[in-house]
């Protein structure tokens, strides 16, 4: 067979609405030559029995067509699957994936990316800023909720004072409408980029008391329609696992770019396969903004060696056939 699953542990245990994570298991799907990645994650996914079955069969179908069929409905199989077919092709093209995905239009050499900076006191999080913007990062995302939200604040003001970065900050949905709604004023004082996920994700209520303040939506595409987000956001944050693929992740790019809402590509703590195909997602979207894709230090080993690994705050796009990574599938599933 052409699955071979895999256990990654990450470098330290991540907590999340779902629960706490510290390893990350997946699969790689092998067909023609190209590789693609399964990795799900729960909440954001189907589970991982659900994605191997979907895989399976994927993998006794008769051609691209029907194994993605087969895998329709199954987000991080079908990423696999697809990520697998446009590598084939890119491959058998002699062209990276980033030409394959782009269809004859032009697509960047190299991908901005926002460093992020986890909880921390007001000192820790106005030093790791700092650093970040020393190493080169212009954009910076602090993760913020799991305080009161005047502390949170006093982050944020500290952070921004510390360098000078695009500034972010990502809710994670824990902020209440009423609290996000008597925060808008400072939030807007602050100047940010935009503010990611400030709301629950099972509702789109709320958004309009944030007038002066550019919100981001990222949770809550695993809820609500596309169309429906647009309506609502600034910037919509596109992860290609969670979507069932860089090629459905492109789609919704450019939907929201026609919508006059602008796109980020980031992950779901993916392995190298999938974290490199959303690098060459990211090159094809004109002018991206910094994308969240700095992601390889949250795992304790990978699957293969990092072609695209992070040089002062950008990647540069492997330009090798396919996407880049070189990794055996095997035949041990």
């Amino acid at each position: 067979m052409t699955i071979r699953p895999f256990t990654l542990d990450l470098d330290r245990p991540l907590s999340t609405a779902s629960g706490t994570i510290d390893a990350r298991k997946g699969f790689l799907f092998g067909r023609d030559g190209g590789v693609g990645e399964a990795t799900p994650l729960p909440g954001w996914t189907e589970a991982a029995d659900d994605c191997g079955d979907a895989l399976r069969a994927a993998d006794a179908a008769d051609d691209w067509g029907s194994a993605l069929a087969a895998c329709a409905d199954a987000p991080a199989a079908r990423h696999g699957v697809s990520v697998a077919n446009l590598d084939a092709r890119a491959r058998a093209d002699g062209e990276p994936l980033a030409a394959v995905l782009a269809d004859g239009a032009e697509y960047a050499d190299a991908v901005p990316v926002n460093a992020t900076v986890g909880d921390a006191d007001v000192e820790a999080t106005r030093s790791a800023v700092a650093d970040a913007a020393d190493a080169g990062f212009e954009a910076v995302k602090v993760k913020v909720g799991a305080r009161p939200i005047e502390d949170d604040l006093a982050r944020l003001r500290a952070a921004s004072d510390a360098a000078d970065v695009s500034l972010r900050a990502d809710a994670n949905g824990a902020w209440s409408a009423k609290q996000a709604r008597e925060a808008a004023d400072d939030l807007a004082a602050l100047d940010l980029e935009y503010v990611e996920q400030p709301l629950p994700a099972a509702s789109l209520d709320g958004y309009g008391s944030l007038d002066g303040v550019p919100v981001a939506l990222d949770e809550g595409l695993v809820h609500h329609d596309l169309g429906d987000v647009l309506d609502v956001a600034d910037y919509v944050v596109l992860k290609p696992m969670a979507l069932g693929g860089v090629d459905r992740a492109r789609d919704a790019a450019m939907a929201a770019r026609e919508a006059g809402v602008d796109p980020v590509v980031s992950t779901t703590i993916d392995a190298v396969v999938a974290r490199t195909a959303a690098v060459h997602l990211a090159a094809t979207i004109p002018d991206v903004r910094a994308c969240g894709l700095a992601t390889a230090d949250l795992l304790a080993n990978d699957l293969a060696v990092d072609p695209a690994p992070v040089e002062g705050g950008r990647i540069v796009v492997p330009d090798t056939p396919g996407h880049g990574v070189d990794v055996e599938v095997g035949t041990d599933a």
